[in-house]
């Protein structure tokens, strides 16, 4: 028996969640990683109301699914965010209030406190999301940058993020960061660096996607090595280069979609990613939580997709051997 493979609702948060949970189940998914946005897993519902929750776990019961995790990237990025007109399109009205940026970073910090708290109520304990930053934008360092500039990111999203994180820790739920561009953690030195900010708080997880690495150039199962027990969930999800000698990986300023762009993402099986060393790599720490797949391709239809993709990866998910295959050639 593989790892259950579930589907992130985020792409799907259009649809009722039980006119997708239906749809799912007949597809032979095991589950749902609920998005807290559209009316898949609203946060402050789930504290208003038991009875919220017991509905939620109920409709998955019905459609004989399963929850490991709920995410809420929209919120996690305005928490430590430059906050502008951008924003108001990805938060509810009780958030943006009256747009004040810091009012904003402070309603959404709250929010995020209070998502560890509907893990709980939910029964899983585990949170994806974002964590937005100050200092993405300074990654080309013109006009000159210093490495106190950087710093100041780095304090600023400790300041910001340690006290959820404590909250996290005690409600029993880990946060994992989907490590990305725009957030303040986009490959393996900058986890490292923002771990090192929040000295090492045991919140502060990764939701492991290739997707967002392998545009970089960063081989994916080195950040399953290098952060082992870092890794509290994973994405299934592909993106492909389209490098012409035209354009680069810095996109060009062009839609997703746009077929000029130096990369893009694609379904899950029709990009760069290479799956098998991926699930070698999650064998090799010992991870058996949820396959996610999120779903995100501009030239396919997404019901297509979602479906291909879990026959894919549930052909490329295998258990590690239980034996070294050397070993009964010494035997008598």
């Amino acid at each position: 028996m593989g790892r259950p493979i579930t589907l992130f609702t985020g792409q799907w948060a259009d649809l009722p969640l039980e006119t997708l949970a239906q749809k799912v189940s007949a597809w032979g998914f095991d589950g749902l990683e609920l998005a807290c946005w559209g009316d898949h897993f609203e946060v402050d519902k789930a504290l208003e109301s038991d009875a919220y929750v017991r509905a939620k776990r109920d409709l998955l019961a019905k459609y004989n699914l399963k929850s490991f995790a709920i995410s809420n990237h929209l919120v996690g990025q305005c928490v430590c965010d430059n906050i502008d007109r951008r924003h108001k399109s990805v938060l509810p009205a009780r958030l943006w209030g009256d747009g004040d940026p810091e009012g904003v970073r402070q309603r959404c910090a709250e929010e995020m406190k209070n998502t560890a708290k509907a893990a709980k109520l939910f029964g899983v304990d585990i949170v994806n999301g974002f964590t937005g930053s100050s200092v993405w934008g300074m990654f080309y360092f013109f006009p000159p940058t210093s490495q106190a500039d950087i710093d100041a990111g780095y304090a600023d999203f400790a300041a910001r993020w340690t006290p959820i994180f404590d909250v996290f820790q005690a409600e029993g739920v880990r946060f994992g960061l989907e490590v990305h561009p725009t957030e303040i953690a986009y490959d393996l030195v900058t986890y490292e660096r923002a771990l090192k900010a929040v000295n090492g708080h045991p919140a502060f997880g990764i939701n492991f996607d290739p997707s967002h690495l392998i545009h970089q150039f960063i081989d994916p199962p080195e950040l399953i090595y290098a952060f082992p027990d870092r890794i509290v969930h994973v994405h299934v999800k592909d993106s492909r280069l389209h490098l012409d000698g035209r354009n680069s990986i810095l996109s060009s300023h062009l839609d997703f979609g746009d077929r000029r762009r130096g990369w893009d993402f694609v379904s899950p099986g029709h990009g760069d990613v290479r799956w098998d060393p991926i699930i070698r790599a999650l064998n090799r720490i010992g991870y058996q939580g949820p396959l996610s797949i999120e779903w995100e391709d501009s030239g396919m239809d997404r019901e297509y997709g979602a479906q291909e993709a879990l026959a894919m990866i549930r052909k490329q998910d295998f258990a590690p051997s239980a034996v070294a295959f050397d070993a009964a050639f010494g035997s008598e």
